[in-house]
């Protein structure tokens, strides 16, 4: 039978998050007399009051204990944002008080941003976003920094050891769901492990960075405007990643923006592909549910739908 995490442990592994923030910014010089959570999901989102400094914490990962490659991924977020505003582009930036570097503490690795005043109450407009994030990978593609890796957003190490973990777990995914995802992973894990198998299978689907976990959902409505954020995930891949799983309205809005801007529409294979894939990335995140209980309330619908859906989106292995 799994075991959940406690509402208990939960506060506690919020609370240790808070503390060792907080030690951390004042270890770098920060005055913090009030911390103040602000977001607790994936991550601790905590604002080092009366500092104008957010400290975001990662705290519901596949791999927690792996803090080399969380402080890797944190790097290549630092990098992409602290230039995205050189150039510009509203995004919520690192911190200027700080190095714009991830720093370990007492178990956590976290990274420090800009304090943004949020305009509450203001309804966040999907659709819009969507079509803004064509100019976001507009913007991306003179990107010069170092080499980011082939779909790393994607996972594939999480997504085979979850798939391998979950057989432990039968009250998270029947049989034969979990079966037809390892099934599905067969045919779609070659395209995700290699650049080149995906180039020969998408001839002419030109790859760049891009953000990485659906933009559309991950923009900042600040009080003096909306601000692109969160690019924990940022990757190399096709544009079609930061456009998975989010309907056909959010592709024509996307579409919309691509032709305003010059670049090129979605490419309705790689949709389809990119569509299985996210799915897939779904079933993986059960193996999540023990670290994050309300999960699964988010989780269920998505995986009642994926029942619906052609097989591996109709792709042949």
């Amino acid at each position: 039978m799994t075991t959940f995490l406690t509402p208990q442990q939960h506060a506690d592994r919020t609370g240790a998050a808070v503390a060792a923030a907080v030690a951390a910014g004042r270890g770098l010089g920060l005055t913090v007399t009030d911390p103040t959570v602000l977001h607790d999901v994936f991550s601790v989102v905590v604002h080092l009051a009366p500092s104008p400094v957010v400290a975001r914490i990662p705290t519901v990962l596949p791999r927690p204990n792996d803090l080399a490659a969380i402080a890797r991924r944190q790097q290549d977020e630092l990098d992409v944002a602290r230039w995205l505003a050189g150039q510009g582009i509203p995004v919520i930036a690192p911190s200027p008080l700080v190095p714009p570097e991830p720093v370990r503490r007492d178990g956590f690795s976290m990274t420090f941003w800009l304090f943004v005043e949020e305009a509450r109450g203001k309804e966040p407009d999907y659709v819009a976003n969507a079509e803004s994030v064509a100019d976001l990978h507009a913007a991306l593609r003179a990107y010069p920094g170092r080499r980011l890796e082939f779909l790393s957003a994607a996972d594939p190490r999480f997504i085979a050891d979850s798939l391998a973990l979950l057989d432990r777990h039968p009250d998270l995914i029947g049989a034969a769901e979990l079966d037809r995802a390892r099934r599905e992973w067969r045919i779609l894990e070659p395209l995700v492990r290699s650049r080149g198998a995906f180039e020969a299978r998408f001839p002419g689907i030109d790859l760049q960075p891009i953000h990485g976990d659906s933009p559309p959902a991950n923009i900042f409505n600040a009080v003096d405007g909306d601000l692109y954020a969160d690019f924990e995930l940022v990757t190399l891949g096709p544009i079609e990643w930061d456009l998975a799983a989010l309907g056909p309205e959010h592709e024509a809005a996307y579409n919309r923006g691509a032709r305003r801007n010059g670049t090129r529409p979605l490419d309705e294979e790689v949709l389809a592909f990119v569509n299985a894939l996210a799915m897939l990335r779904v079933i993986a995140a059960l193996s999540l549910v023990p670290q994050l209980p309300r999960l699964m309330e988010y989780l269920k619908p998505a995986v009642e739908h994926w029942k619906t859906t052609p097989f591996a989106a109709g792709i042949s292995g």
